[in-house]
Protein backbone atom coordinates (compact mmCIF):
# COMPACT_ATOMS: atom_id res chain seq x y z
CA UNK A 1 0.00 0.00 0.00
CA UNK A 2 1.49 3.58 -1.32
CA UNK A 3 0.51 6.22 1.11
CA UNK A 4 0.86 9.43 -0.59
CA UNK A 5 -0.03 11.89 2.43
CA UNK A 6 -0.57 11.20 6.31
CA UNK A 7 -2.88 13.19 7.86
CA UNK A 8 -2.14 13.97 12.10
CA UNK A 9 -5.53 14.71 13.87
CA UNK A 10 -4.32 13.52 16.98
CA UNK A 11 -5.86 15.89 19.66
CA UNK A 12 -8.70 16.81 17.41
CA UNK A 13 -12.60 16.33 18.55
CA UNK A 14 -15.36 15.70 16.39
CA UNK A 15 -16.22 17.13 13.69
CA UNK A 16 -12.47 18.24 12.88
CA UNK A 17 -10.90 14.71 12.08
CA UNK A 18 -13.69 14.24 9.61
CA UNK A 19 -13.28 18.30 8.61
CA UNK A 20 -9.86 17.53 8.03
CA UNK A 21 -10.19 14.41 5.91
CA UNK A 22 -12.06 15.80 3.55
CA UNK A 23 -9.73 18.86 2.81
CA UNK A 24 -6.78 16.28 2.37
CA UNK A 25 -8.48 13.84 0.27
CA UNK A 26 -9.33 16.21 -1.95
CA UNK A 27 -5.95 17.25 -2.46
CA UNK A 28 -5.09 13.63 -3.61
CA UNK A 29 -5.66 11.77 -6.71
CA UNK A 30 -8.54 9.21 -7.29
CA UNK A 31 -6.49 6.22 -6.39
CA UNK A 32 -4.33 7.01 -4.32
CA UNK A 33 -4.34 6.30 -0.40
CA UNK A 34 -4.41 8.56 3.04
CA UNK A 35 -3.17 7.88 6.21
CA UNK A 36 -5.48 9.53 8.49
CA UNK A 37 -3.93 9.30 12.73
CA UNK A 38 -6.37 10.23 15.37
CA UNK A 39 -7.30 10.25 19.24
CA UNK A 40 -11.09 10.53 18.69
CA UNK A 41 -12.82 7.26 19.96
CA UNK A 42 -15.62 8.45 17.68
CA UNK A 43 -13.48 8.64 14.45
CA UNK A 44 -13.87 4.72 13.94
CA UNK A 45 -17.72 4.68 13.37
CA UNK A 46 -17.51 8.20 12.00
CA UNK A 47 -14.93 7.85 9.24
CA UNK A 48 -15.95 4.39 7.62
CA UNK A 49 -19.34 6.00 7.65
CA UNK A 50 -17.81 9.14 5.89
CA UNK A 51 -15.63 6.64 3.50
CA UNK A 52 -18.46 4.99 2.34
CA UNK A 53 -21.04 7.77 1.52
CA UNK A 54 -18.48 9.55 -0.70
CA UNK A 55 -17.23 6.61 -2.57
CA UNK A 56 -13.99 6.22 -1.06
CA UNK A 57 -12.70 3.09 0.63
CA UNK A 58 -11.47 2.16 4.17
CA UNK A 59 -8.92 -0.20 3.40
CA UNK A 60 -8.31 -0.54 7.03
CA UNK A 61 -7.89 0.58 10.35
CA UNK A 62 -6.16 -0.39 13.56
CA UNK A 63 -4.84 0.90 17.26
CA UNK A 64 -1.62 1.91 18.32
CA UNK A 65 -0.93 3.52 21.93
CA UNK A 66 -4.39 5.28 22.11
CA UNK A 67 -3.84 6.54 18.39
CA UNK A 68 -6.19 5.30 15.84
CA UNK A 69 -4.87 4.74 12.09
CA UNK A 70 -7.06 4.62 9.28
CA UNK A 71 -6.05 4.24 5.48
CA UNK A 72 -8.86 5.46 2.89
CA UNK A 73 -8.22 4.92 -0.91
CA UNK A 74 -9.87 7.89 -2.26
CA UNK A 75 -12.54 6.72 -4.97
Amino acid sequence: MKIVKVLDAKGLACPMPIVKTKKAINEIDSGEVLEIHTTDKGAKNDLAAWAKSGGHELLKHEEEANILKFWIKKG
